[in-house]
């Protein structure tokens, strides 16, 4: 079993408190014999659509010496992950989650962003103190 990040718990609220319900924590990833673990499963009932919305949740909290390093290691896992999640679960999206701390400081980079963008990473932007949601990024 895969350990807590540090927002772990910060990031489950913040998704409740964003009308989400938890469905799965973490979130299996099973195929072909490999077994990996996303944070989170979340799923929305989207009222105006009549059709539930399903996500995966990678949570990071870029607190080593070198922000890089982390990104790399992120977006190496992040690629894994999407490419297990199109073929076991093609319905459910999978999104980043990272604090607005990191988002404002490392993230607003443009070198960063281009990667970012490159990359087609899903990004979910919280605050940590007061457990909420502040950016769906697409």
């Amino acid at each position: 079993m895969p350990q807590y990040d540090l927002y772990h718990n910060e990031v489950k609220n913040a998704l409740s408190k964003d009308g989400w319900t938890i469905t799965d924590d973490p979130y299996t990833l099973d195929y072909k014999g490999l077994r990996l673990y996303a944070d989170l499963g979340a799923e929305k009932l989207l009222a105006a659509e009549k059709e539930e919305q399903k996500i995966a949740v990678e949570i990071k909290v870029f607190n080593s010496p070198s922000q890089v390093t982390e990104l790399q290691k992120a977006i190496g896992q992040y690629n894994m992950y999407h490419s297990i999640l199109k073929r076991v679960s093609p319905d459910r999206k999978l999104f980043l989650a990272i604090s607005e701390e990191v988002y404002n400081d490392f993230f607003q980079k443009p070198a960063i962003q281009d990667i970012i963008s490159d990359q087609k990473i899903h990004l979910i932007v919280f605050n940590p103190d007061q457990e909420v949601i502040r950016q769906w990024l697409n």
